[in-house]
């Protein structure tokens, strides 16, 4: 009797509420928006977050120390997550695919005369092998231009028959590089940087690679030509990489409500590469999307659009988990996919916080995204500035999972915290941190576990995902809001238009 009088006490002030008496109050996507968003970013916490980063270390320290795609580590990351959303309510599946799993057996360079020394290479992805032991050979430079060691032509100065072919990055992919090296003869290719830091490349798949090679940094390419200039080098090169075909798999989630013609889709890269766990490449990304995931399935918002969360698997070997999924979209499924934000490595220890740069105002390496990134990117921006937090521009370099996306015409954007570039004495000076050091000295190693985690980005960068996921739950006008042309994405002075930096994570491939 309760129950009853007190629904016949509420229905008269519910009446009154609406505008047309008997009908509901229209649903206002502003309001349900700026609501939930507050929520998510109140409840989703780096500290949350970092239980599922312990979760996934426990795993790689089970399983030969690595999440790597293909190996019981990142089977194991794969049904935590799973489990995890399964319990939340989501509906939850697997994609499963086979690729090349690979694992470095052997990379090493050693200077045998005149003057012996070790150098520090990299063996590329998908890259063939030397035998076991290696071999010695000459080390011969190719003649540096616009496009090094691209064509035929570049090697015909010298003879390059049996030797190490030393050629700067730039211009071509590794793949063409290490292609044209052998058809001078050169027994194996070492490619150096044009910028700096490490050089964590890949020729892209099996098929091109026709002689083993691997990367430098720039300062080692350039001793190495300084010794050339000097007279002959011998060096000792061993490049060995396993190669395996093996299964694997993405976990997609997405909420059981919402219209899927308005989906809108989040995305992180769960495995590691073989040489260390992955904590903050990218553990941070999956483990801030998992918190999001599960603390808006704990509130009471019923979302107006479909929102999907991704776990991609062989980002490490050539985004093949992201783009197995986009290519097997219809074409119906694609126009369904709102906008796609993607979250890789954002806690890096020395990093810096990077926006991708929708509308290339910053006017570094490639153009701008898909019709829509640029106003993702500007509310981001915006989030961050509310929160006065700085942050830079960074350009798309294909080097992570919105590379499928944009392809096919979907907006994309996102945040990340750098990898391997190196820290300039000016965003130091913003951004806190050692100028003149990676933003993740431990990107694509072993000492990439719970201690390289920098818990300040990391909870700004949940935040950005839990706003994101808050608003375009419920709101995508946004989207169609025109980026204010004299300000930008940005408010100025914020550095929302910023240095641009290339800035990725996955293996490059040229």
């Amino acid at each position: 009797m309760a129950v009853v009088a007190a629904t016949a006490l509420a229905t008269p002030l519910l009446l009154a509420a609406s505008p047309h008496p008997g009908r509901p109050a229209p649903h206002d996507p502003g309001k349900e928006a700026a609501k939930l968003s507050r929520e998510l970013v109140r409840t989703a916490s780096a500290r949350d977050a970092y239980k599922h980063l312990q979760q996934f270390q426990a795993i790689a320290d089970s399983a030969d120390g690595h999440r790597a795609a293909g190996s019981l580590g990142h089977d194991a990351s794969a049904a935590y997550v799973y489990r995890q959303l399964q319990r939340a309510g989501y509906k939850v599946s697997y994609e499963n695919f086979r690729f090349t799993y690979t694992e470095t057996l052997a990379e090493k360079l050693a200077v045998v005369s005149p003057t012996p020394r070790d150098v520090t290479i990299k063996a590329m992805t998908y890259t063939p092998s030397t035998k076991e032991g290696g071999l010695t050979a000459r080390l011969v430079a190719v003649p540096v231009d616009g496009t090094t060691g691209c064509e035929a032509a570049d090697y015909a100065a010298a003879d390059f028959t049996g030797a190490i072919a030393l050629i700067k990055r730039g211009g071509c992919s590794f793949a063409e590089k290490s292609a044209a090296a052998a058809t001078a003869g050169a027994a194996g290719a070492a490619v150096y940087n044009n910028v700096e830091g490490a050089l964590s490349g890949t020729l892209g798949e099996v098929a091109p690679g026709r002689i083993p090679t691997g990367g430098l940094t720039q300062e080692e390419g350039e001793k190495l030509v300084a010794d050339l200039a000097a007279g002959e080098v011998t060096v000792s090169f061993e490049i060995r990489e396993l190669q395996e075909d093996r299964p694997t798999r993405n976990v997609i989630a997405e909420t059981p409500g919402g219209n899927a013609a308005k989906t809108v889709m989040l995305g992180a890269h769960l495995d590691s590469v073989t040489e260390g766990p992955g904590i903050n490449d990218n553990g941070s990304g999956s483990a801030g999307l998992l918190d999001v995931a599960l603390k808006l399935a704990k509130s009471k918002s019923k979302p107006a659009n479909k929102v999907r969360f991704a776990w991609w698997s062989a980002e490490e070997n050539g985004l093949i988990g992201s783009e197995k999924y986009v290519a097997a979209l219809t074409e119906k499924q694609r126009e369904q996919i709102r906008l796609y934000l993607n979250f890789d490595m954002i806690a890096s220890p020395n990093g810096v916080q990077f926006v991708f740069d929708g509308d290339d105002s910053d006017g570094v390496g490639e153009g701008p995204g898909p019709e829509g990134s640029a106003q993702l990117e500007r509310d981001i921006n915006e989030f961050l500035d509310g929160k006065g937090k700085p942050h830079e521009g960074t350009d798309f370099t294909g080097r992570s999972d919105y590379g499928p996306f944009i392809e096919v015409g979907i907006p994309s954007g996102g945040t990340d915290t750098g990898a391997e570039g190196i820290k300039t004495a000016a965003q130091a000076e913003v951004f806190g941190g050692e100028a003149g050091i990676a933003y993740d000295p431990c990107y694509h190693s072993g000492c990439d576990d719970l201690d390289n985690i920098d818990m300040g980005h990391f909870d700004t960068n949940i935040d950005v995902i839990a706003n994101a996921v808050g608003t375009y739950a419920h709101d995508l006008r946004s989207l169609t809001r025109p980026v204010d042309p004299d300000t930008g994405t940005g408010t100025p002075g914020s550095g929302g238009s910023g240095g641009g930096l290339r800035e990725g994570h996955g293996r490059v491939t040229e």
